[in-house]
């Protein structure tokens, strides 16, 4: 963007604003369309694109949000009018993104680590709790996916905790019991397929929002998935398969990292950042061909 629009988007700004606070979550715009110039207005849009001018936090397309990780929601959706909640997504994001890094990292076998039971404190408070919690606000502003995603990965935390507390529920013991170790071992494998298969519903919820979006749902299937096979196909030993535990775990990291990267881009704005984060939009996603349609008006000018 050239140095005369980011002028032109500043007058706009102040046009519409008049000085005053503004924000898309802790401000509220009124009478947008009745105080701006078609012409304000374009170039209002084209600079929130690189994160400031007056529509830059701000829902421009009817009061519908566009698909965005940082929102934890894959396509458009109407949120509470004049929300005051703060989006939860980051929060969530942060606690799953923390949960499975730390159990990543053991199942990789990092520096010789191999016992989970750091992992339950975590999956109890963070991981499950605090995700959960997320969760149900994300309900709260409108947001489908977000809640129900959210919510359900704060569950498998808590279950997962539930299952490894040593000496809590003795679940582990009684499985053990009745049908010796392998039939925990499978238990826990039918337990992660299953959440391979709830990932992979996910995944398909993700295939026209953006490339940050998908790559997290992405991983985290292949991750679920590898681990699954890892606790049914097993050594010669009787033990979950190392290698296929130890991919599980790569891409468990790369779920985590990605977790975080999303939750950075909800996060970082114009007013607490000098930089914000790229998502790419799919070219077949909504924003993707508005803007290949807006690419070909500009070309044409």
């Amino acid at each position: 963007m050239s140095t005369a629009q980011q002028q032109n988007a500043m007058v706009a700004d102040e046009r519409l604003h008049g000085g005053k606070e503004y924000g898309g979550i802790n401000g509220h715009q009124s009478g947008m369309d009745r105080q701006m110039t078609h012409e304000e207005r374009d170039i209002a849009q084209r600079a929130a694109r690189f994160g400031y001018g007056p529509l830059a936090h701000v829902n421009t397309d009817e009061g519908r949000l566009p698909a965005f990780g940082g929102e934890f929601q894959p396509g458009s959706y109407k949120p509470v009018k004049d929300r005051k909640i703060a989006n939860p997504a980051p929060l969530g994001l942060s606690a799953f993104a923390l949960t499975t890094f730390v159990l990543s990292l053991i199942n990789l076998g990092t520096r010789g680590v191999a016992a989970p039971n750091i992992v339950v404190a975590l999956a109890f408070g963070y991981g499950g709790l605090v995700q959960l919690l997320a969760g149900m606000w994300e309900m709260a502003i409108g947001n489908t996916f977000g809640a129900t995603a959210l919510s359900s990965y704060g569950g498998f935390w808590l279950s997962f905790a539930i299952v490894l507390t040593p000496g809590g529920f003795n679940i582990v013991s009684s499985i053990e019991a009745e049908g010796g170790a392998a039939a925990f071992l499978d238990s826990f494998g039918f337990f992660l397929m299953g959440w391979f298969i709830f990932t992979t519903i996910l995944l398909m919820a993700t295939l026209r929002s953006t490339l940050a979006f998908f790559f997290l749902f992405f991983t985290l299937d292949l991750a679920f998935l590898f681990l699954g096979i890892g606790y049914l196909h097993r050594n010669a030993k009787g033990a979950p398969n190392p290698p296929i535990i130890k991919a599980g775990g790569v891409f468990g990291i790369l779920a985590a990292f990605l977790a975080w990267y999303n939750a950075m881009a909800g996060i970082l704005d114009d007013s607490n950042s000098f930089f914000i984060l790229p998502v790419v939009h799919f070219p077949w996603s909504v924003q993707g061909k508005q803007r290949k349609v807006e690419k070909g008006e500009r070309a044409t000018v």
